[in-house]
């Protein structure tokens, strides 16, 4: 079942300083805030001082609203229009499977889906209208 979809934008390391922005402009509550530096280390790909505190994952509440934004990872390619995804949370993989298929239908995978430290099914792709969808798996444990 999908669970709901968010607008998720995507900065260019200045996350830090645009979460603070609209929480203050926007009377945004912070709900979670991630650094890439958060993130479990990995002894094949560690990561770079430079990223460390760039935003991983950022959640906020406007209203009953949810605003979500991430920084590039450093030497990710940045292009203006694309700055504004759309999240997608769905509640089983399998659902998951099904929704990522059809948005790749005639789109282009950024992400295949995969299992990650956060979500069992999680990937990024891009429809035929040019629209980027990221689909995460939120599961019950």
């Amino acid at each position: 079942m999908i669970l709901g979809i968010s607008p998720y934008l995507v900065t260019n390391g200045n996350g830090q300083e645009a979460v603070k922005f609209y929480e203050s402009a926007l009377d945004a509550e912070v709900l979670g805030l991630q650094t890439f530096g958060d993130m479990p280390e990995d002894p094949n790909h560690p990561t770079p001082e430079e990223a460390k505190n760039r935003v991983l994952h950022a959640n906020l509440k406007i209203g009953n609203t949810t605003l979500m934004l991430s920084d590039t990872f450093p030497g990710q390619p940045y292009n203006l229009g694309d700055q504004v995804t759309i999240a997608i949370m769905i509640n089983n993989v399998e659902k998951a499977k099904e929704v990522f298929g059809k948005l790749e239908d005639g789109g282009k995978v950024q992400m295949p889906l995969q299992e990650t430290f956060w979500s069992p099914a999680y990937g990024q792709v891009t429809d035929k209208f040019g629209i980027t969808w990221q689909v995460s798996t939120e599961v019950n444990q």
